[in-house]
């Protein structure tokens, strides 16, 4: 038997009865009211916006925050916030005076919110105040990162580096053809005494789609960047939120990396934009930016014209340096040649007079010659005569000599000829006279073989020969 006695089993409870779809969301307003009863200051990037549509309207937000990771994960924290009318009228204004800039998509704010639920609205969250001080902040941080990316990639400076020339007159200008700003631009530049060639690039000046519209300009601006001197980036005046296009780091980089110097007029007294810092040279207004042309102009005119002056006195003065010099030079050719002429006629007279006296002189000799060859030339002639007659001699007896020594070569010559003819002959006649009595001998050869037949009455005879 235990010692304990087994206790009962529990019996079930009974089942609640289900809840209405009305009953749960009021008691998940109640929690949410319980959980989260003051307002709270909440850090939120603003998404997407709907503005009032008449006075008095509402403005409805979207509030974001990109978890860690958001871009792989593709998730975000978001949720609806309400601007009720009255409250918008009072913080729409003051955030703007603030901040220089209207409410709108891509600001990150600090707002004071309130929780609340609706059964048929749901999840919201009411704008109670919103803090200017921190987006003035994270605009400056935002600034800050940009100004940081531009020296990280040498873009700050990199416009300085080009230089503008002295008299810029072709202009590519980038402005709303609208704009005042641009009116009072050219007009300014058509009442100075000085032509300058415009060329309008529109774009849009202000608003979110500002940046994209200027590089585009740019973009057009650049294989034509041959004709121009300059580009002008002009707009007219406006609130402190129209300057936060000219702060986005891609128009900045762009006008940074352009080959051709940037001249900006934004039309901003007080605050300067990231585009003027790279710029070439930031006014402050359109006007500015003309007056700099204009005065650039005058200077330059104002120096060439200093430099004509300058140039025609030291042209005076050398002309007057180089008169003096040459009637210096003048003078001293003129007495050069008095003296040359003078003794040009000095010696021309000496000449004359030794060209008198030496034909006379001449004359005198040659008479002398003269008569000189009337007593020499007969005793002269009898000595040719006697000299060629003596010559005449021996050539002849030389001749003589030559002839008869020619004469017994030549009668050598004709006895050596005759005594070998002699022989010649001679020896002709031998051969004919033994060719003679060769034929004598055969005949007589002959004969006796005929003589030497045998016959019975008559004996053979032997005839001697020649030969024997």
């Amino acid at each position: 038997m235990p010692l304990y006695p087994r206790r009962a089993a529990p019996t079930p409870p009974e089942p609640a009865a289900p809840l209405s779809l009305g009953a749960l969301l009021t008691q998940v307003r109640a929690a949410l009211h319980h959980r989260f009863p003051d307002s709270y200051w909440v850090v939120a990037e603003v998404a997407d916006m709907t503005r009032p549509r008449h006075a008095g309207g509402h403005c409805y937000l979207t509030l974001t925050e990109p978890a860690a990771g958001a871009e792989t994960l593709g998730f975000t924290a978001q949720a609806r916030a309400t601007l009720w009318g009255s409250r918008y009228q009072q913080l729409a204004p003051a955030f703007a005076e603030a901040t220089g800039q209207e409410l709108r998509p891509g600001l990150r704010l600090l707002l004071r919110v309130k929780v609340t639920f609706h059964e048929q609205y749901g999840f919201s969250l009411d704008v109670l105040a919103l803090d200017p001080s921190y987006t003035v902040g994270e605009l400056a941080r935002q600034r800050l990162v940009t100004l940081r990316r531009l020296a990280e990639k040498d873009l700050l400076e990199r416009q300085q580096h080009l230089a503008l020339p002295l008299g810029p007159q072709r202009l590519a200008v980038i402005s709303s053809p609208t704009a005042a700003g641009f009116q009072d631009f050219v007009r300014q530049l058509e009442e100075a005494p000085y032509d300058f060639a415009l060329t309008l690039f529109p774009a849009l000046m202000q608003g979110e789609d500002a940046p994209a519209s200027i590089r585009a300009a740019l973009d057009a601006i650049r294989p034509r960047r041959g004709q121009f001197d300059a580009v002008i980036l002009i707009r007219g005046g406006g609130s402190k939120t129209d300057l936060l296009a000219f702060d986005e780091y891609g128009l900045a980089a762009a006008v940074a990396s352009f080959p051709l110097p940037v001249l900006t007029g934004i039309g901003h007294e007080r605050d300067e934009a990231v585009v003027d810092l790279v710029a070439h040279r930031a006014l402050k207004t359109p006007t500015a930016v003309a007056a700099f042309l204009v005065e650039r102009l005058a200077r330059l005119e104002a120096l060439l014209l200093e430099l004509a002056e300058r140039a025609i006195d030291l042209t005076r003065q050398h002309l007057a340096h180089h008169h003096a010099h040459l009637q210096r030079l003048a003078d001293h050719s003129r007495e050069a040649a008095r003296q040359q002429l003078r003794q040009a006629q000095g010696a021309l007279a000496q000449r004359s007079r030794q060209a008198t006296q030496v034909p006379r002189q001449q004359l005198r000799q040659l008479s002398q010659h003269l008569e000189s060859f009337r007593y020499t030339l007969p005793r002269a002639a009898r000595q040719a005569l006697t000299q060629e007659e003596h010559r005449l001699r021996r050539r002849s007896r030389t001749v003589l000599r030559r002839f008869v020594r020619h004469h017994q070569r030549r009668r050598e010559q004709l006895l050596r000829q005759q005594f070998s003819l002699q022989r010649g002959l001679e020896k002709k006649v031998m051969s004919y006279e033994l060719r003679v009595m060769g034929l004598e001998v055969g005949v007589l050869k002959r004969e006796n073989q005929l003589l030497r037949q045998p016959s019975p009455s008559t004996p053979l005879l032997s005839i001697p020969t020649h030969n024997s």
